[in-house]
């Protein structure tokens, strides 16, 4: 787990911070002692986890602004003057990169690129993580193993291609620009299918199944034998952080492309994951009807199986995943079952992170 003395007082700037996974990493950072200074564009739904979990009251500094600004990145990063950057600000979506390729190769190519111009020419800066995906990987078909960081990268969609390019405009700063002889540790992670509390991201499974779910509506499934390394989202954010604090340690040794993937026993069809959460839905008194299946359109291509071998952060990091599949799945019902009720959420994704770190079974 994250190591509280390595964060008191560590000034981090954080792009993504009013999005799902990034508004967890915002609150996470802030219990740890960092003073945390975010930069993103507003929240896309409503709700949104920004608002209802209180991130901005978190945030030492809230930049509203595109990655895609060179000029406003490059400003806000200076002003914050960070010694750590975790990159998470992306166009997240397979099938929206779809309907927007150009969007999402400028958004997560080139806003990589600009985060990291930034952070070359700031001395304050000692570690950079940025985020990419498990799609990141060549997509091989019948392949039977989990991708390891030395596997071929791709993608056949935009998206999953945009986040292989991510990978290599990270690679090229760390060579080109020496990140590492100057005593920098830039590192890209990788994780699986995040799951958890305050997701309302639309066209997404688990966002759009627990909202069915809690008004007893049927769910409709286009892939549901595609199998997906299913984790709370709480699992790959304890590796970013642990991952940051080994890059400010040691960055020679640590500066590289890593795994935060579930093991094998939590790598499930998404029809498990759907009767998981209608099963939880049930326990609470809610009528769930049986999902409906539907063939998905035939243009939209996405991969059958992904699963992620995660053990170089396992055994080089000491990093390993603590949940397993129904207690993620309890652990984001729990979430929204408190704001169904209109609990206070920070206090709600607080606890749910210290109990997380304790290595506590889920508990409201």
């Amino acid at each position: 787990m994250p190591n509280a003395a390595a964060w008191q007082g560590r000034r981090v700037f954080l792009t993504g911070h009013t999005g799902f996974k990034g508004g967890w990493l915002a609150h996470w950072l802030h219990s740890l002692g960092a003073e945390v200074h975010g930069y993103a564009l507003a929240p896309s739904t409503t709700p949104n986890l920004f608002e209802v979990a209180g991130v901005q009251a978190v945030c030492a500094g809230h930049t509203l602004a595109d990655v895609r600004d060179a000029a406003a990145v490059n400003a806000a990063l200076h002003a914050a003057q960070p010694d750590v950057v975790f990159h998470l600000a992306a166009q997240p979506l397979v099938r929206t990169s779809y309907h927007e390729p150009l969007g999402t190769f400028s958004t997560n190519v080139m806003g990589t690129a600009h985060v990291l111009e930034a952070a070359r020419a700031c001395s304050s800066v000692r570690a950079v993580v940025v985020v990419t995906t498990d799609k990141c990987y060549q997509e091989q078909p019948g392949w039977p193993w989990p991708y390891r960081e030395t596997d071929p990268l791709g993608g056949h969609d935009p998206y999953s291609a945009s986040k292989a390019c991510t990978e290599l405009v990270a690679a090229s700063y760390r060579s080109a620009f020496q990140f590492t002889e100057r005593g920098v540790g830039l590192a890209t992670v990788r994780a699986g299918n995040v799951i958890g509390g305050g997701d309302w991201t639309p066209e997404r499974l688990v966002p759009d199944l627990l909202a069915a779910c809690s008004a007893g509506q049927v769910v409709t499934l286009r892939q549901p034998h595609a199998v997906r390394p299913w984790q709370h989202v709480l699992e790959p954010l304890a590796g970013y952080i642990t991952l940051a604090e080994r890059l400010l340690a040691e960055p020679a040794r640590f500066a590289r492309a890593w795994n935060f993937g579930p093991d094998a026993a939590q790598c499930q069809p998404v029809l498990a994951l759907v009767q998981g959460l209608q099963a939880l839905a049930r326990a609470d008194g809610i009528a769930v009807p049986e999902a409906r299946i539907e063939a998905p359109p035939a243009a939209l291509h996405e991969a059958a199986a992904l699963r992620l071998d995660a053990s170089q952060a396992q055994q080089q990091l000491g990093w390993q995943g603590r949940l397993t599949l129904p207690e993620a799945l309890a652990l984001s019902w729990r979430w929204h079952a408190a704001w169904r009720a209109r609990a206070d959420m920070a206090c709600v994704t607080r606890r749910q992170i210290a109990d997380y770190a304790a290595a506590q079974l889920p508990s409201l």
